[in-house]
This record gives structure tokens, C-alpha cells and sequence, in this order.
């Protein structure tokens, strides 16, 4: 058996070259618990969540990372978020029935876009580019290729008990070996892997049944887990942005402003005195500190 919601790097110590596996269980049952989704996009979604944990491994920064592809066509969105502290929550669109068809097929004219977030008022860096590819995998290999420029290989699955994945990587930044062919040998072994292996296997087994003729350092394992940053704190924001004439609209109309939480089914309520303190805050200056 797998160990469930944890990601875990390895490295080619001879070769430029790393990887990491990651495995989401009680990380993935969280989000369908909260949705009911049809097979095809239950599947891409849960392989959206696993790149996402990959691409998370693979970058240094403080905040959160979003992911989202968009379109057209039956599935509408699909959007994952993942924290620096590996935590992570996702949703999908769709309208009418979602067949058994490729990604490129299913979101239609679409696009693939790549936020980074940072915490501590950094800039925001968002990377967009056209979505191409039959597979969620395919889609992201294009992405590394396109905005990147990494050499970058990608195997992802999921199922209604949990999603996996796989990343390699070739590393421009390291000198490159008397083994011109590990880059190729490493993509070819890692092609081999099934399903229902990334799926079912520990990280170690998978390691040994693609690279035990390799000589490869394997990490600890770093947990993931699901959490979603949704509060009250920020609900009160996106009403603030609303303005007070829309507020008040809202609670002559229905008595209360609700709003749900599409990642987590948490509900926010405000009445008047609420929405009355929001915007009274805005016009709470402080005191000038001046002397006399």
C-alpha cells in the first residue's frame, strides 16, 4: 500500500536529473466529499491536484500557487490551489454531460495559467499559455516547455480513492555527465510505469522497479494535506469591493448577504449590523501623532 498525502523528491546522483512522486489520499477524498463530479472530470481534476503538488515541490516561494485551466467546452474550469506548506484544495465547472474525450476536446479553446502568490507582498507572477494536449499531463509538459524552458516529463492518475503522480526534470543548472544518455534512459524507464502502479505502489517500490540499475538518493517524505484559506476575513474584503449600495441591496431583497465557499461548503452570513460595521470601518482613520 501507498503512504497516503505525502510528496517525495529523489535525484539521479550521476545525472542532472530529479524527480518527485507524490500520492494524495485523505487530501483528495476531501475535495470529493465535498462534490459530486462526473468520472472524466473527477479523474482530470484529481490529476490536476497531483501536478500541482509536483510543481510545488519544484519551486521555492512562500504563498500560494494557483492553478487553472479554462475554456469553452463542457468543462469550464478546473482550479487548484497549493500553499508552500503543501496544503491544497481544488474545483471544476462543467456544464451539461462530460463524455470520455480528451483534455484539449472537453475544455475547447482553452487556456492553462500558472499564479504564484506570495505571502509577504511580493510581486505576483502569472504565467499563461494555450492549452494543448490530450491529457492533463501532455497540457503541463507543453506548459514547462513553453514558459520554463525545462525539459520535463510528467506521469499523472487518479481514481475515486486517490490521485498520483510522477515528475522528471532535467536540471539546466547542474554540469552535464559522460552519461549523455541518462536524460533519455530515465524518460524511457519512467514510461513503463502503469496506472495502476502510480497509483497502488509505495515510493521506494516505484523507484526500484523503474531505476534500480541507477544510482538514486531518495528524500524524506513531506506530507500533504487538505485546507482550504477561505474566512470570514476575506469574505468581508470581496464584499467591501462589492460596495455599500449592492450590500444594501442584497439585504432589502433577502434579509441576510450569504456566501459559500465552493471549495469547502463553509457559509458566511451577514445582516445589517454586519454590514454596517464592514463599512464603517473603511471611514475609522487613527488619531494623527503630532506633537505641540
Amino acid at each position: 500500500m501507498t503512504t497516503g498525502d505525502s510528496l517525495q523528491r529523489f535525484i539521479f546522483e550521476h545525472a542532472p536529473i530529479r524527480g518527485e512522486i507524490v500520492h494524495l489520499d485523505a487530501t483528495w477524498q476531501a475535495v470529493l466529499d465535498r462534490r459530486v463530479y462526473p468520472p472524466r472530470l473527477r479523474d482530470m481534476l484529481g490529476e490536476m491536484m497531483a501536478a500541482a503538488a509536483l510543481l510545488t515541490a519544484t519551486l521555492k516561494f512562500d504563498g500560494r500557487l494557483i492553478m487553472q485551466v479554462q475554456g469553452k467546452g463542457p468543462v469550464n474550469l478546473l482550479m487548484v490551489e497549493c500553499t508552500s506548506n503543501r496544503t491544497m484544495r481544488a474545483i471544476a465547472q462543467w456544464t451539461g454531460d462530460v463524455p470520455e474525450a480528451p483534455l484539449s476536446e472537453l475544455v475547447g479553446d482553452g487556456r492553462l495559467a500558472v499564479t504564484i502568490d506570495p505571502s509577504k507582498g511580493k510581486e505576483r507572477y502569472q504565467a499563461i499559455v494555450e492549452l494543448e494536449g490530450l491529457s492533463v499531463a501532455e497540457a503541463f509538459e507543453n506548459y514547462f516547455a513553453q514558459s520554463e524552458q525545462l525539459e520535463t516529463r510528467l506521469w499523472l492518475a487518479a481514481d475515486p480513492n486517490q490521485a498520483a503522480g510522477m515528475l522528471l526534470q532535467r536540471l539546466p543548472d547542474r554540469p552535464l555527465t559522460d552519461d549523455e544518455d541518462a536524460w533519455g534512459r530515465a524518460v524511457h524507464l519512467g514510461s513503463t510505469i502503469t496506472r495502476e502502479e502510480l497509483l497502488a505502489l509505495p515510493v521506494h517500490e516505484i523507484i526500484h522497479r523503474l531505476y534500480h540499475e541507477e544510482d538514486i538518493r531518495l528524500f524524506s517524505r513531506m506530507p500533504v494535506s487538505f485546507r482550504c484559506s477561505c474566512s470570514r476575513e476575506r469574505v468581508e474584503s470581496v464584499l467591501r469591493m462589492l460596495g455599500r449600495d449592492e450590500i444594501h441591496s442584497i439585504l432589502a431583497e433577502q434579509g441576510t448577504v450569504r456566501v459559500d465557499c465552493e471549495f469547502c461548503g463553509s457559509r458566511y452570513e451577514f445582516d445589517r449590523i454586519d454590514a454596517e460595521q464592514l463599512f464603517a470601518s473603511l471611514h475609522s482613520l487613527p488619531a494623527a501623532n503630532t506633537r505641540h
